[in-house]
């Protein structure tokens, strides 16, 4: 894989809202390690661990809302040249749960970014949207899916304000000239995930394996989805970044694979020795879509996206880094008492 496009990383300063997170603490490494000279994170850790932003050098963690008139204007008086936004309010069910929150972080959040980058526009290169293709596709889209389809049935209030992000973003292309660019993520994983009530499934499947536990599956079990390795979605990131055929583009970020979740927790207790198995139980009202699978075909012509990681590989790699930081891990974990009847029952014994 080339990186022959991480060289204009060199000497740049960064910001990444929620880079404390899962892929926003990948994207840091990553750009840091790039040569870039400043690379600055806002994060509030509402879901995210101090323990997990990288130490190096050329990092400065700033903790603040993205909502914080104050914190927007000491992320932006170190005037950065990129601006990765990766912030939100995570995800489906917290969103049925908190749906005001969820549309003070996701609406006015994004919102508040793009009207500091408006103002800085000079300095701006780019401002990379973190959008949700799980979400904003509705559950009546073609597979695979692509993003010339456009879907008002949404069902929770996190796809609806993922759309809303989206659509500010080309208000604020097309009116003020920033140069976003909108990326669709497909269920990320991987190693910097910390397994808890609203992430991902992956992460809290291999929580519950290495504790011996059945893993709960709401649903048939038969369902798929688009698993997308972090060192990829990073990958697709840092060219969105900086090539110019992206801007005021949105495009997915995915895998192309499907994969079914009864396969997925069969092969998560086989790799960590669980013998507790599954527990299935009813499927959530808002999850209408029984199989997701996206085409990466618009990201690999317009910047050369190519997904490289091995589904069992990337599972290796997730289930090492979950040893590797264990006991920070169960410290951290947190399953609060929205979370489902079966695995609240698993998970208080």
């Amino acid at each position: 894989m080339t990186t022959e496009y991480l060289k204009a990383y060199q000497g740049a300063t960064v910001l990444v809202t929620g880079g404390a997170g899962a892929i926003g603490s990948n994207l840091v490494k990553a750009l840091a390690e790039a040569g870039a000279a400043k690379v600055i994170i806002l994060d509030n850790l509402s879901s995210a661990e101090r323990w997990n932003i990288p130490s190096l050098p050329n990092v400065l963690f700033v903790e603040g809302d993205i909502r914080n008139e104050i914190k927007l204007k000491r992320v932006f008086f170190e005037e950065p040249e990129y601006i990765f936004h990766l912030a939100a309010f995570f995800a489906n069910q917290n969103s049925v749960d908190h749906p005001e929150e969820d549309l003070d972080v996701n609406g006015q959040g994004t919102l508040k970014l793009l009207e500091y980058a408006t103002l800085t526009k000079a300095k701006v290169k780019r401002f990379v949207y973190a959008s949700s293709g799980c979400s904003i596709y509705g559950s009546k889209a073609p597979l695979p899916l692509k993003e010339e389809f456009m879907s008002m049935h949404l069902t929770t209030p996190y796809q609806i304000t993922k759309m809303l992000g989206e659509l500010y973003c080309n208000f604020f292309h097309h009116h003020y000239e920033v140069p976003v660019v909108k990326t669709r993520f497909f269920n990320s994983y991987g190693p910097g995930e910390i397994p808890g009530q609203y992430r991902n499934v992956i992460p809290n499947f291999i929580y519950w394996a290495l504790k011996k536990m059945p893993l709960p599956i709401t649903g048939t079990g038969e369902e798929t989805r688009d698993f997308t390795f972090v060192g990829d979605i990073v990958d697709g990131l840092l060219r969105a970044g900086v090539i110019e055929a992206a801007i005021g583009q949105e495009f997915n970020l995915a895998s192309e694979r499907e994969t079914m979740i009864k396969e997925l927790a069969e092969k998560i207790n086989a790799l960590t020795g669980n013998p507790a198995g599954i527990k299935f139980s009813p499927k959530r009202k808002w999850d209408t879509k029984s199989r997701l699978l996206a085409s990466v075909e618009k990201a690999r012509k317009l910047v050369g996206y190519n997904p490289q990681t091995d589904f069992d590989e990337g599972l290796d790699e997730t289930i090492k880094w979950f040893k590797d930081n264990w006991a920070k891990i169960e410290q951290s974990a947190a399953f609060g008492p929205g979370v489902s009847s079966a695995v609240r029952s698993m998970v208080v014994k």
